[in-house]
């Protein structure tokens, strides 16, 4: 396992990380959420637009690779002097429960040495949220959030000190 995180920003990288939200997205929540929103939702914040938007608005993407391979991807934004906001952080299905979510968080956390940080999760997504427990993440608050065309987010809000 030889896992770097790389900043990809371009509208190349952008595109590449659009087509793993796809198929990880795909693979995963249809079941949690319904086909309905993950489509819905892919088109709302993975598309390409969308990605290059939410870059101009301050979130920072990293292609997880492991080699030369990419396996995931993450989003970073600094909220508060302290406080790194993991808006998106993502593997490929079939490389989670080995060890290689935990090692990503390691390095975000040497990337942010002296951060708190702060994610929501779908409160459906149990893998997730025990992921995030293992991790020492707790959940600070309950949270809907309307993301429009009839469509809520039940998450978690979860924090890491």
């Amino acid at each position: 396992m030889s896992l770097q995180l790389i900043l990809s920003n371009s509208e190349h990288e952008l595109a590449e990380i659009a087509s793993l939200a796809n198929i990880i997205w795909q693979a995963h929540y249809p079941a949690i959420i319904g086909q309905n929103q993950v489509d819905y939702m892919l088109d709302k914040f993975y598309a390409l637009p969308a990605l290059i938007q939410q870059v101009k608005e301050g979130q920072k993407f990293y292609l997880i690779k492991d080699e030369s391979i990419s396996i995931g991807f993450v989003a970073l934004s600094q909220k508060e002097l302290n406080l790194v906001f993991i808006h998106k952080f993502y593997l490929d299905h079939q490389l989670q429960n080995i060890g290689y979510g935990k090692k990503v968080f390691e390095i975000i956390k040497t990337m942010h040495p002296q951060a708190s940080f702060q994610l929501t999760v779908n409160r459906q997504n149990y893998k997730a949220i025990n992921f995030y427990f293992k991790l020492g993440f707790v959940i600070k608050e309950v949270a809907d959030f309307d993301i429009g065309n009839g469509y809520l987010m039940n998450d978690f809000v979860m924090g890491f000190s």
